[in-house]
């Protein structure tokens, strides 16, 4: 019966509870947040509002006392300058110490700017700026750290002054709440209230005296603070704890478990010791019961594998009784041809024989060379092959006939069985149909790798080259023969002069 799926059947137990808690506390979550972040947002609404209207009071508080100093300046300093034109600086002070909350330091100049007295601690502007009558200047002097302003009278001009600690007594009586306070012109700026600890804030600006100053107040920005942001985020929080609890029972009652059971599984190795499982597997009796399982599988998958080894030597065994006969075998074959060869009447018998006698000789070297190779399982090698095929041929020489030398270059190669049974007649022929031409020149072997699985077999003879015009039957039957096992090799038979190649599947180093 097919198992129902759906499309979060793969998904892990740690993932479909994370889903589950994270769907029913989303619509807490979201209620929560919206909560929070209105309330907020109505804070910082209402600091916003605070702010400014603790500025603007502010503000207003320096224009009224620049206006009321200049304004009782202008009165008194005009009046002195008719009635007293000689001395007029303490005709000013005696109206100005009539008038409450006016600041006695002042100078007075004549309409062309030149100074002509000063009273209280003061020291003169350098500034002559010409102010008309019924007008007045304000800038910021920041040797003094204070205000100055000039109002213009009939004959001539009056500067007074206010400094910071006169500035900033007004702003305090003016509102409760205490900011930092500077004021800036077009050139300056003076610091009147500096508080350092009042973390994030914002800078609110109002041009006063006809824009000739500006205040600045510098108030807390009223922006979420940490606590202000846990509670909007209290819900997130709320989710991340809930996941990483989920996270961490489920890794604790199923994904360690789990863990150290692949890691004892993984461990085992067949053929060495039993596997051997952690003595605890969790609270879960599900991991329990499949490690039992485990232990089952393996003891079963063990018994297996040593029927399947013994399957194996037995096999074998039977291979190698298989190689030795088959050894036997052709070795008997070679000797019964010797024997036959030996009592042959006519010569043309006798080489029968021989040529018959060298391919048994050359399948015998192949069966044998892979029998060697067969426990390794790396294919026939081809230099030692070569070598004893080589040594084999030589011996084999005709009666009469001078010995030839055979010259092997042949690089450490390896190749299948077929290969080699063709590579081994390929070479028998090419080295008999060079010996019965006669030839007293040495046959060179080459064998090098062209490529990761192709080798090139070379030989080369001068009994190889085709003089007459008209082949004669042996050099027919000699060319059929070849050419049927370089097809034999899959290979296209390369014919030079007196050299024949041809290529053969090998093993990668």
């Amino acid at each position: 019966m097919a198992r129902r799926t759906t499309f979060y059947s793969h998904w892990s137990t740690g993932t479909k509870l994370l889903v589950l808690l994270t769907l029913a506390l989303f619509p807490l979550g979201l209620a929560l947040a919206w909560t929070a972040r209105a309330a907020l947002v109505e804070t910082h609404d209402a600091e916003l509002d605070d702010s400014l209207q603790d500025g603007r009071v502010a503000a207003r508080a320096i224009e009224n006392l620049l206006a009321r100093n200049g304004l009782a300046l202008r009165i008194a300093a005009n009046g002195a300058l008719q009635s007293d034109p000689a001395n007029p600086c303490e005709a000013t002070a005696r109206s100005l110490a009539l008038t409450p909350a006016v600041a006695g330091r002042f100078s007075i100049r004549d309409t062309m700017g030149e100074l002509v007295c000063v009273h209280g601690v003061y020291s003169p502007s350098a500034r002559t700026d010409q102010v008309a009558p019924g007008e007045y200047k304000l800038w910021i002097n920041t040797e003094a750290k204070s205000i100055r302003y000039r109002v213009g009278v009939n004959g001539g001009m009056a500067t007074g002054e206010l400094t910071q600690a006169e500035l900033a007594k007004a702003i305090r009586e003016s509102t409760g709440h205490t900011n930092s306070v500077s004021i800036r012109d077009r050139v300056a700026g003076l610091d009147v209230i500096t508080i350092a600890s009042l973390g994030a804030t914002r800078l609110l600006q109002f041009p006063i005296a006809q824009d000739q100053l500006t205040v600045l107040v510098r108030a807390p920005s009223g922006d979420p603070d940490l606590i202000d942001k846990l509670a909007v985020f209290l819900p997130l929080l709320m989710w991340v704890v809930a996941a990483v609890l989920s996270w961490v029972l489920a890794r604790r009652l199923l994904l360690v478990p789990l863990a150290r059971l692949e890691r004892a599984v993984s461990d085992y190795r067949p053929g060495g010791d039993s596997m051997v499982l952690p003595e605890y597997l969790g609270a879960a009796d599900e991991i329990s019961s499949l490690g039992s399982a485990f232990e089952r599988a393996v003891d079963r998958i063990e018994q297996s594998e040593q029927q399947m080894a013994e399957a194996l030597h037995g096999q074998r065994r039977l291979v190698r009784e298989v190689h030795h006969r088959v050894k036997n075998n052709l070795q008997v074959v070679a000797s019964l041809l010797n024997i036959h060869g030996r009592s042959a009447n006519t010569p043309e018998s006798r080489a029968a024989y021989a040529a018959i006698s060298r391919r048994v000789d050359a399948l015998s070297v192949v069966h044998r060379n892979h029998f060697a190779e067969v426990e390794e399982t790396r294919g026939i090698a081809l230099r030692p092959l070569l070598t004893e095929l080589g040594q084999i041929l030589k011996a084999s020489t005709p009666e009469g006939r001078a010995s030839i030398e055979i010259h092997l270059d042949a690089a450490a190669l390896h190749t299948t069985q077929d290969a080699a049974v063709a590579v081994a007649f390929f070479v028998t022929e090419l080295i008999e149909f060079a010996m019965l031409q006669g030839t007293d020149k040495p046959i060179e072997i080459d064998l090098k790798r062209v490529s990761e699985l192709a080798a090139s077999l070379t030989v080369g003879s001068d009994a190889l080259v085709d003089n007459d015009p008209e082949p004669s039957i042996e050099r027919k039957q000699f060319e059929r023969v070849i050419g049927g096992l370089a097809r034999q090799l899959r290979s296209p038979l390369d014919q030079k002069l007196g050299r024949m190649s041809v290529n053969l599947p090998v093993f990668p180093d």
